[in-house]
C-alpha cells in the first residue's frame, strides 16, 4: 500500500470575515481533518495567529476540537522581515535579529505547542531590492540557523517556504541554505505557483522541485496562470497578483511534479513521522478569488473547487489522501 498524505487546508482562505465558527464549518464539511490557521476572528476582531490572547488560543483549541479538526501548521509570518535595515521602497518591516529572535520566534514555537502541532511555517528574509538573494546567504544562514536551533529546543519543524521577493526565492537557493543549515528541524516547503508567479515555465518550476526534494517537508497546493511569457521577473508586485487556479490547470505541473514524489513520500513521510509530524502534509492555499503577500482568498465555493482539483490530480498519480468519511464520524460520536 502506498504512503496516504495529510491533507490539510489553510482555513483563513475559507470566508471573507476569517470568523472561525465559519472556517472550522467549511473545512469539516470539505472533509477536511487537518487545518493551517493564519488569520482568524475569536469574536474580538480579525487576528494573525501571532496575536491571539490566551484567552482565544483556548477557545480556538475548544472549537477545532468540537469541528474534529487538529491543527497541521501554523502558518506564521517568522521570516517576512527585513534582512538589513535600509530603505528599499518596500513596507516592510525590520527587527533587530537578536530582538526578533528572542520575542517573535520564541511566541511562534509557543504558539505552535499551545495548538498541538509540531509544525511552524516560516520565511527566509527579505533582501534590499535591486541585490541579489546570492549577496547575503551568509547572514541568512546564521539568522535561520538560529531559528532552527530555537525551534529543534521547543521539539518543533521550521518549514522554510519558497516565495519571491525573498532570499528563498528559488528552489536552488533554499536547498543552498538547507545545505548549509544542517539542522533537522529546518526543512523545505514546495509551492509551485510562488514560482510560477516570478515567471517560470514548468520545465523550470519541474527544476526547482528536484533541487529541494532532499530538503522536503511539506507541500502548499495553489498554482498559478502566467500572465505573458514575460521571462524571469526580478521584483514582485505581490499586491497585483490575480491569476491564481486550482491545482489541476495551472502551469506549475502538478500532475509531473506530485507523480516524480509519490516515489519519494515513504521516505519522506518516515522522517517527518521521526520528527514528531502526523506525516507528509499537502497544504492547500488556493487564492482563487485573490493573494497577496501575507494572505488570500477562496472563499468556501473556491476552496471546494479546489480541493476538487488536487483530489483529481492525487488520484491520477496515485498518492493516496483520507477524507472524513462515515466511520470517523462513528469514532467521534462515541
Amino acid at each position: 500500500m502506498s504512503t496516504s498524505i495529510v491533507l490539510s487546508g489553510f482555513a483563513d482562505e475559507t470566508t471573507a470575515d476569517k470568523q472561525a465558527v465559519q472556517q472550522f464549518a467549511a473545512l469539516a464539511a470539505a472533509g477536511l481533518s487537518h487545518y493551517s490557521i493564519r488569520f482568524i476572528d475569536v469574536g474580538n476582531g480579525i487576528k494573525n495567529a501571532m496575536d491571539l490572547t490566551k484567552a482565544e488560543l483556548k477557545t480556538v483549541v475548544s472549537l477545532q476540537k468540537d469541528f474534529g479538526l487538529s491543527v497541521a501548521t501554523v502558518g506564521s509570518p517568522i521570516g517576512k522581515v527585513k534582512l538589513l535595515d535600509v530603505e528599499d521602497g518596500t513596507k516592510n518591516r525590520y527587527v533587530p535579529f537578536a530582538k526578533y529572535l528572542a520575542k517573535d520566534v520564541k511566541h511562534a514555537c509557543d504558539l505552535a505547542n499551545t495548538l498541538g502541532t509540531k509544525l511552524l511555517r516560516g520565511f527566509s528574509f527579505y533582501h534590499p531590492v535591486g541585490t541579489q538573494p546570492e549577496e547575503h546567504l551568509p547572514q541568512v544562514v546564521d539568522q535561520l540557523g538560529a531559528i532552527a536551533d530555537e525551534c529543534a529546543s521547543a521539539g518543533l519543524v521550521f518549514g522554510l517556504e519558497v516565495e519571491a521577493n525573498l532570499v528563498g526565492q528559488s528552489g536552488k537557493i533554499l536547498a543552498t541554505l538547507h545545505r548549509k543549515i544542517k539542522n533537522s528541524a529546518l526543512v523545505l516547503i514546495f509551492d509551485g505557483a510562488n514560482l510560477v508567479c516570478q515567471g517560470m515555465s514548468p520545465d523550470q518550476v519541474f527544476d526547482e522541485y528536484l533541487a529541494m526534494k532532499p530538503g522536503l517537508g511539506w507541500v502548499h497546493i495553489k498554482d498559478y496562470r502566467h500572465d505573458s511569457a514575460a521571462g524571469r521577473l526580478q521584483h514582485i508586485d505581490e499586491a497585483s497578483l490575480k491569476n491564481f487556479v486550482p491545482a489541476d490547470i495551472g502551469d506549475t505541473g502538478h500532475e509531473a511534479i506530485l507523480r516524480d514524489l509519490a516515489k519519494d513520500l515513504p521516505s519522506i513521510d518516515k522522517r517527518m513521522r521521526k520528527l514528531g509530524a502526523p506525516g507528509v502534509v499537502f497544504d492547500l492555499e488556493p487564492h482563487v478569488k485573490g493573494g497577496g503577500q501575507f494572505g488570500g482568498f477562496s472563499g468556501p465555493d473556491g476552496f471546494g473547487v479546489a480541493l476538487r482539483g488536487l483530489c483529481k490530480v492525487l488520484d491520477y498519480v496515485g498518492i493516496d489522501y483520507h477524507l472524513t468519511d462515515f466511520d470517523d464520524i462513528l469514532a467521534r460520536r462515541g
